[in-house]
């Protein structure tokens, strides 16, 4: 059923390639699953803040992307991987020719410490929303460990089922999830406006408008923004489906900044400023025999977004506040199902050009026989993702950690992305072809900003202290481990296979003349 000597078929036009690019940064299942993560009362304050923060990182990065996918339409789904190779082999002096084997391996191992980790973190995230959903019920339902586990082992399975099939089938399902999702977050975002204007005498966590989208200090707006960069990641999965657009060269660029502006700079800053303009004292908890409030109460809660709807829903809603969050919870179930897709098919796409180069094992080259899609990529990953999402579902101490773990593999992938962009179009600048704003300033504040947000992870994991601590020195240790293991994985097959890995400077190699005719003038 498989082979290796099939291509993905070109279906998608600029509407089927941004709806996939959205269903991965969703929306309506971040800001669900990711603000007890954000809710930390020492930071939290800063959570619109580093958001937008972290979107203007996102959209100097979306700039390169766009860029590189213009300039090499032929990268299929090879996306930051081909542009690293192609960038180097594109040039005109030769001299640099032998660093472009590993170039390409360094940028697409950074994007599997993203890619790979990704998945299990949605599993991870479903499978904390469907215990909340079975407790509001049943107060024992799945409590322990091997519920959990399970709960993501057959999530894991489901969208693996359906990658299988290929993007026909994810694009029609994407629609859906995301036409739903965004009228639930704009009917949701509205109720918590109009509730905070009609209660004037709560005591909230931002005294106006203006304290929820300033910056409040630089420390909690820095580790925000380590954590919001989970919220945003996704616009780039767009570039790895250029195997399957029908005009690659007009769709993908338009397409990934498409949809990072649409979910980001409308659907994330309105839903961010409304939970945080109506989170207060009306939000209460018990921990440890104590009653918290506001950001507290939410830090405690598995789902904060599903008890606020139930207060909503009782105080405006003529008490149908549990009608609204079960409501509220099965849109996000939703937007869990597309993002969990849309995160496995990018990484599976992403493994297959690797296979098919022979940079990772081939079978991760093949493809299945009657739905054309990386059919063993896409068994592996779905049960590297139930792994993942049973050990993260755990606790919030393991969903933290495995998320820092992928937020270290994006801004890294990024940060990389943007000097490839610097390497791809700096000597067309020296030939006044270019705007220089495209091709130096954009591309250096975002490898710059990149490489500052990995420091910060950095930071906290030498600075911080208790869980924090533990967390970031935990994922660091895991990064530094998946990187120490690609370059032995690099140097073995190199010595296995005779393969250099510096590649010598005056070799005529397929790829120079494929980009030289392709690259942007």
């Amino acid at each position: 059923m498989t082979n290796s000597s099939g291509e993905l078929k070109p279906t998608l036009g600029l509407v089927g390639i941004t709806i996939n690019a959205m269903a991965l940064i969703a929306p309506g299942a971040f800001l669900w699953t990711t603000y007890q993560l954000q809710a930390l009362p020492n930071s939290a304050k800063n959570m619109w803040a580093a958001i937008a923060l972290a979107t203007c990182i996102a959209l100097l990065t979306a700039s390169c992307y766009a860029t590189l996918s213009k300039a090499y339409p032929n990268a299929g789904a090879g996306s930051s991987y081909y542009y690293a190779e192609a960038a180097i082999l594109a040039k005109e002096n030769h001299k640099h020719f032998r660093l472009a084997r590993l170039a390409k391996f360094v940028t697409g191992w950074a994007a599997h410490l993203y890619y790979w980790v990704y998945p299990g973190i949605m599993v991870s995230f479903m499978g904390t929303l469907i215990v909340y959903i079975g407790q509001l019920f049943n107060p024992d339902f799945a409590s322990d460990w091997f519920s959990k586990t399970l709960i993501c082992f057959v999530f894991a399975g489901i969208i693996g089922g359906i990658a299988l099939i290929g993007v026909t089938g994810s694009t029609l399902i994407n629609i859906i999830i995301n036409v739903v999702q965004i009228a639930s977050l704009t009917f949701l975002g509205l109720l918590m406006i109009i509730y905070r204007l009609g209660h004037p005498n709560v005591n909230y966590e931002h005294a106006n408008a203006i304290s929820v989208v300033v910056p409040h200090d630089l420390t909690g707006l820095v580790y925000q923004a380590t954590i919001a960069i989970l919220l945003l990641v996704g616009f780039e999965s767009a570039t790895a489906m250029a195997g399957e657009a029908i005009n690659p060269q007009r769709d993908i660029p338009r397409s990934v900044i498409l949809s990072l502006f649409i979910q980001a700079c409308i659907c994330y800053f309105f839903e961010y400023f409304a939970a945080n303009f109506f989170i207060g004292d009306q939000y209460t908890a018990t921990v440890d025999g104590k009653t918290v409030t506001g950001f507290a109460a939410a830090l405690s809660s598995g789902a904060p977004i599903g008890d606020m709807a139930k207060i909503l829903g009782d105080a405006l809603l003529f008490g149908n506040g549990f009608l609204l969050q079960i409501i509220m919870a099965s849109t996000v179930v939703m937007a869990l199902i597309g993002t969990g897709l849309s995160s496995l098919s990018t990484g599976v796409r992403i493994s297959y050009a690797m296979g098919a180069d022979r940079e990772l094992p081939a079978v991760f080259g093949f493809l299945h026989g009657r739905y054309n899609t990386p059919s063993l990529g896409i068994y592996f990953l779905t049960g590297l993702s139930a792994l993942i999402g049973a050990y993260a579902v755990q606790s919030v101490d393991n969903v933290t950690i495995v998320t820092l773990v992928s937020n270290i593999g994006t801004f890294m992938l990024y940060g990389i992305t943007c000097g490839v962009t610097l390497i791809a179009t700096l000597e067309h600048l020296l030939d006044g072809e270019n705007n220089p704003l495209q091709t130096i300033v954009i591309p250096s504040l975002g490898l710059v900003m990149n490489l500052a947000m990995v420091c910060g992870i950095f930071y906290y994991g030498l600075t911080g202290t208790g869980n924090a601590q533990i967390n970031s020195i935990t994922a660091i240790g895991i990064a530094i481990a998946f990187f120490v293991a690609g370059f032995a994985y690099l140097i073995g097959d190199s010595l296995l296979k005779g393969k250099p890995l510096f590649l010598p400077s005056d070799l005529s190699h397929p790829l120079r003349d494929n980009v030289g005719s392709s690259k942007s003038r």
